[in-house]
Parts: C-alpha cells; structure tokens; sequence
C-alpha cells in the first residue's frame, strides 16, 4: 500500500463510524440491542461476565484520565456518567466485518438507496431546507444534492438514526471490543471521550444520546470527534443540534462543512464516465490506488482508460474506481478529489456513488416542473 493511500486510512478512521466497515453500509444496522443473558446470545472469548462499567478499575482509571486531560470535567462528574454506561452485545456483534468471501454488488447497493420513496423523502427534505441548502453552497461550495444524498444514504432523513444509547455503544467497543478484526479500541476511548467533552459543553445528559452500533449520532452520523471538530451552529441559536428533523440547518451545514475541511472543490464534477483499460497489466496498475486520486487524464489514454470529452479537460488528477457487481462485470467510473471527498465520510466508493446517484435523481424530482393539465 502506498503511503498516500495510507495517510487516506488515517484520516478516514478520525472520521465517521460509516468507515469502520464494509456492512454498516449506511444507515448502519440498527437492531435492538440484545440482553446477553438471554440463550443463544452470541459472546466473545475476550469478554468477561457483564458488570456495570462503573465497578471495572480500568473503566474508572480512563475516567480520572479523562478529568486529568480535561480540566473543564469534573472527576466525579466523568466517574458518575461512565458507570451508567453498560455492555451490550449486539454492539461487537454488529462491528464485526462480513464472513470472509461475501461479494460486493454494485447494483443491489444502489436498489437499497436510489429508490423511489427515498427519492421522494429526500425531495421533501430538500423544499423544506432549500435556504440553508443554498447558504451552504454559498459557503463552502458544496451543492444541495450532495448534502441531501449523504443525510439520505446515512439515516433516510431522519428515520433511521440508531437505537442504542451512544454512552453504552462507546463504553462498550472501548472497553469490550470483540475479536476477530483489528483492535480499535482506542479509536473508540478517544470517541468516548469526546462525547462526555460534548454533552458537557452543550449540556447533554450522556446516557440519553442515542446513536448507532458504533456510536454514531444524528442525522449525519457524525462520531463524537466529528461534532466537536467539524460541527456548526448553522442558524446562530448558540447550540450545535444534528439531532432534530424539525431543523435541519445545524445538519446541512455541519456536512457541507466537513466536506469542504476534507478537500471538496467548488464547481467541480465528482466522476467522469470511463471505459476501463481492456489489457490486464494496465487495469492493475490503474486500480492499485483506489480511491485516490492519482493519474492525470493524459496517464488514463496511456493506460487504454477512455474518457469522455470533458474529461481531456480536467486539470487535476484522477481515480479508476472499480465497483464490483457480484459474478457480473464490474462498473467503472473516473473519480476527481470531490469523489475523493465523499469517501472521507465513509471509506467506500460504493457509499460515495450511492450518495451522489441519490442525490441527482432527488435534484431532478425537485426540479421538474409539474405536468402539463
């Protein structure tokens, strides 16, 4: 792996929980969370017997740590909050990666997401929120059909944002993280502080955010670290709110905003159409570098990779991305630092061409003119 591809991991594992893995393809499994007493409920090996987090020593260390490193919490106050948190099993279940040799498929990815009552709640979201859509273009540049494809791709506007409480999914994946994949635990830690760093300085009580699996929260889905880094107070009420669907202007501008932090350029095109080299040698070197952009339109005709006219004029570099369809051929497309830009909220370019595709086919709904009587 090169070290730009590399330096892309890095940065995607501060961000979103949707980048954690290929299932939590958003909007992220949200099953109840299980009672681990009850039969047949699946356990790890490194999990000892359930007992509330605040009777575990390490759990009660990190809290003095926590209070030590943040002299605005009181050590009590972080003692209290933690040992309310308690171990749910469906959270390691559900953070699990896929069984090894589950094919990806670009088309019943898509089906999931660019459906027509998605469409539809997407356009009513889009009319509602149409003013602080186009101040967040104005901004940052990031046009509506983005914005409004990722909130529909991550939580159906709304619908779909998580049952568990976000104190006991982070309590749980920083102190319990299951085997079977590489360790993030303390990617998770830091997550769990920063949310008592948040609710403390919006005045939340913890245990009452509720999120997903991996403790992501809101309409966005934003971790943790992401409220406290990227988060705006888009309407100048003095308080950052992605929680809400009544009020979407904190959610617009919160993602128009971490897009644009994470290299969104204005006026310019996500992907251009592309045929893949056809020799074998050519297409792997193409794809050797993901999602990152990396090959001038010049190195594409080099390689056999045909692009349309407009592309030729593209000045900056671009991405062969390859989505896999199952047993068929897969689909190709030539990504800029824009589509690049999307992945960073979830290290996918399934996830990324999904939000776009939604959010064109929403942009049109909204734009037709009613039909003729």
């Amino acid at each position: 792996m090169n070290s730009r591809c590399r330096l892309a991991q890095r940065i995607a594992a501060s961000g979103l929980a949707a980048s954690l893995l290929w299932a939590a393809s958003s909007p992220m499994a949200q099953d109840a969370p299980a009672d681990p007493r009850k039969k047949g409920t699946l356990r790890h090996a490194n999990v000892p017997t359930p007992v509330a987090y605040g009777q575990r020593d390490d759990v009660m260390r990190f809290a003095d740590e926590v209070a030590e490193r943040n002299p605005d919490l009181d050590a009590m106050w972080v003692r209290e909050q933690l040992s309310q948190a308690r171990y749910v099993a469906a959270v390691t279940q559900q953070i699990m990666p896929p069984p090894p040799g589950t094919a990806k498929n670009w088309a019943a990815y898509r089906a999931r997401f660019v459906e027509r009552e998605r469409i539809a709640a997407g356009a009513a979201f889009w009319r509602a929120n149409q003013a602080w859509l186009a101040q967040a273009e104005e901004r940052w540049g990031v046009p509506p059909d983005i914005v409004v494809g990722i909130v529909g791709v991550e939580t159906y506007y709304g619908r779909v944002m998580g049952s568990f409480r976000t104190l006991d999914a982070l309590a749980t994946l920083a102190f319990d993280f299951p085997n079977g994949r590489s360790d993030r635990a303390p990617f998770f830690r830091e997550q769990l502080e920063e949310l008592l760093l948040w609710c403390h300085r919006e005045g939340r009580d913890p245990p009452s955010v509720i999120g997903s699996f991996a403790g992501a929260v809101g309409l966005p889905q934003f971790m943790p670290g992401s409220i406290n880094r990227f988060a705006v107070d888009f309407d100048d009420d003095g308080r950052i709110d992605l929680i809400r669907t009544d009020n979407a202007a904190d959610v617009i501008g919160s993602v128009a905003h971490y897009l644009a932090v994470f290299g969104w350029q204005r006026g310019l095109p996500t992907h251009y159409r592309v045929a893949a080299p056809v020799a074998v040698v050519d297409r792997a070197t193409m794809l050797v570098p993901d999602i990152v952009p990396t090959f001038t339109a010049a190195q594409f005709a080099e390689h056999g990779a045909e692009l349309p006219p407009e592309a030729h004029a593209h000045d900056g570099l671009l991405a062969l991305v390859e989505l896999q369809n199952g047993t068929a051929a897969p689909s190709y497309v030539a990504g800029t630092s824009n589509f690049y830009a999307v992945t960073r909220y979830n290290w996918s370019s399934y996830y990324a061409l999904a939000v776009i595709e939604l959010g064109q086919a929403i942009a049109r709904q909204v734009n037709a003119r009613p039909a003729a009587r």
